[in-house]
């Protein structure tokens, strides 16, 4: 298994879909997932670590877990199936029994954040999907996402997600 970082979301030119990108700790690799406006907003609310007024549906399964004394251990991204990317949570209980849960990568992804747990893939799924990096261009597109970020506002992301609405097209490259 590679532990896996998030690299950040960007934009599908063609269908202007978000995309997690997440990257191999030697940072020679991505891998794209694509995904809906929504689950895009979560993901970069967990990477800002924003805490908002109410919390968000990660953020309630984050306390609810804390509640109940589960402990997210990891999340791993295991397959691709059907251009489908799967994930599980690896959780421990109050009497330390471990338990795997079905989840969507977005979700796991989101979660993860939110908790500090690893975000792991099997190297059969990196070597299936990941895609080369170009790092002098990889760090302008992260950078211009940092200023695309720092000038969002709630109201703007309400505004984007009515404008950007997945195009069929994006249902036939791996998704969560």
């Amino acid at each position: 298994m590679v532990e896996m970082t998030v690299a950040g979301i960007a934009l599908d030119a063609a269908s202007r879909s978000p995309i997690v990108l997440l990257r191999d700790p030697s940072g020679r690799r991505q891998v794209p997932i694509w995904i809906d406006q929504s689950q895009a907003q979560n993901i970069v609310a967990g990477l800002q670590e924003l805490s908002p007024p109410r919390p968000l549906s990660h953020d309630l399964m984050a306390n609810l877990m804390a509640v109940a004394g589960l402990e997210l251990e990891r999340v791993i991204i295991h397959s691709i199936e059907a251009n489908t990317f799967r994930a599980v949570l690896k959780v421990t209980d109050t009497v330390g029994e471990n338990h795997e849960i079905d989840c969507r990568p977005s979700d796991a992804i989101a979660l993860a954040l939110r908790t500090g747990s690893g975000l792991w893939m099997l190297e059969e799924v990196v070597s299936d999907a990941s895609i080369p990096v170009d790092a002098e261009a990889d760090a302008e597109e992260i950078a211009d996402f940092r200023r695309f970020v720092d000038g969002l506002s709630p109201a703007e992301l309400i505004r984007q997600q009515g404008k950007a609405q997945p195009d069929s097209d994006a249902n036939s490259k791996p998704s969560s």
